[in-house]
């Protein structure tokens, strides 16, 4: 029988919701290890939208519930429905949704805030001893909930031009955290605590070794689960 996994979303779109591909790989992955998979995201108002033509703010509301049931095809459910018993494992697929709905680190950095029904699924999942997938900036999460475990946002320096966040790093240090140095095609375990982090878009790589990267993350996921 197939993991059962539970993939959170927030929104539709980079600059403001999940990163489309990192969300699409994930599920092809994820479809391709034989999971069964379940959609959420949280029912709330987004930060901000951003026109992602012109890459400026738009003036309007946007539900990140709502816009994240565009990735999901309709398929989906708000994340306060979420159970941990139901479920092998959970992913977080990046994107500056992460950062701007599901906590609060595109504004307050290492001092952000964690949106409660994020921080009640992730610590379910850490006391039930299920692994928990983070790609992108998605392990600020872990870094910020769970002080002490490792993750990888790539490289904590930014090398050849291709790591243009890695301060990011350095924030995830000064959180009691240890950051891996992990190249993009490269997950990392914290086998103590049942985390795998990726890098994907942290890195400016070609998208083949951003999808490849991501496979490495879901299958180690399904692994430990």
């Amino acid at each position: 029988m197939g993991r059962r996994v539970a993939v959170v979303l927030a929104g539709c779109g980079v600059f403001d919701g999940s990163e489309i591909h990192e969300a699409s790989a994930v599920l092809v992955h994820l479809s391709r290890g034989g999971a069964e998979v379940k959609i959420f995201a949280p029912n709330i108002e987004q930060r901000d939208v951003v026109n992602h033509l012109k890459g400026s703010p738009a003036e309007e509301k946007r539900n990140v519930l709502v816009e994240s049931a565009r990735l999901a095809r309709g398929n989906i459910q708000d994340l306060a429905e979420l159970k941990a018993s139901e479920f092998d494992a959970v992913i977080f697929p990046g994107g500056f949704g992460v950062a701007k709905n599901l906590c609060s680190w595109a504004v307050d950095g290492k001092n952000c805030t964690v949106n409660e029904h994020v921080n009640s699924t992730l610590q379910a999942f850490h006391s039930a001893k299920k692994p928990i997938g983070l790609c992108c900036i998605s392990p600020v999460l872990a870094a910020k909930v769970f002080p002490g475990c490792e993750v990888t946002v790539g490289q904590d320096k930014n090398v050849d031009g291709r790591f243009p966040d890695a301060e990011t790093a350095s924030a995830i240090a000064e959180l009691g955290c240890k950051h891996i140095c992990k190249n993009v095609n490269e997950s990392h375990v914290d086998k103590a605590n049942k985390i795998v982090t990726t890098c994907a878009f942290m890195c400016k790589a070609p998208l083949h070794e951003i999808f490849d990267g991501i496979g490495t993350m879901v299958q180690e996921v399904l692994k430990l689960a």
